[in-house]
């Protein structure tokens, strides 16, 4: 189900069918290094992460992670973006992911504006929040462009690693 259309792109919430592309997808060496490995190694594994968790934000917060397609290619997943609520971070926040040779054409940007109109407007959410890598540049760059600002060193998840936590009023 297309959730909204930008320039080039259809967000549509994601399906089990999709588990093949989140195995892709959580395998490149970009989600692995800045995201980090999530054990996924066979379609069945994909199929239950996405049951436990993005399929289930959906049902619990009306909202989670969303496919990406060209316009031109709608059966063809390139990447995703989204909002979750995690239970580490006060805020919901947002997040990206590209298979790599659709990287650095705009495409995060472009969805992301979309995202966050939609956090504001129909998921009526106050404020957006970002973690990231503090070497991950491109992900800095684009938050920054978002309208993201840098709020402090954090490390929710207790892993003894410091992450950047940014964050934005809607």
């Amino acid at each position: 189900m297309i959730i909204v259309k930008t320039k080039r792109l259809h967000i549509s919430k994601i399906v089990l069918k999709d588990a093949a592309f989140f195995l892709q997808l959580m395998n490149t060496p970009g989600f692995l290094k800045y995201i980090g490995d999530r054990n996924i190694k066979t379609i069945a594994d994909a199929k239950a992460y996405l049951k436990s968790g993005l399929l289930k934000s959906y049902k619990v917060h009306g909202f989670g992670y969303y496919k990406l397609t060209l316009k031109e290619e709608p059966d063809r997943p390139i990447g995703i973006v989204g909002i979750l609520k995690r239970d580490v971070l006060e805020h919901p926040d947002v997040g990206f992911a590209l298979l790599p040779e659709y990287e650095r054409l705009g495409y995060s940007y472009e969805a992301s504006i979309e995202i966050l109109k939609l956090a504001k407007d129909r998921f009526s959410l106050k404020k957006i929040t970002a973690i990231t890598n503090p070497d991950n540049d491109k992900s800095i760059k684009l938050l920054e462009k978002l309208g993201l600002k840098l709020e402090q060193r954090t490390d929710p998840f207790n892993e003894g690693k410091d992450l950047l936590l940014f964050g934005k009023v809607l």
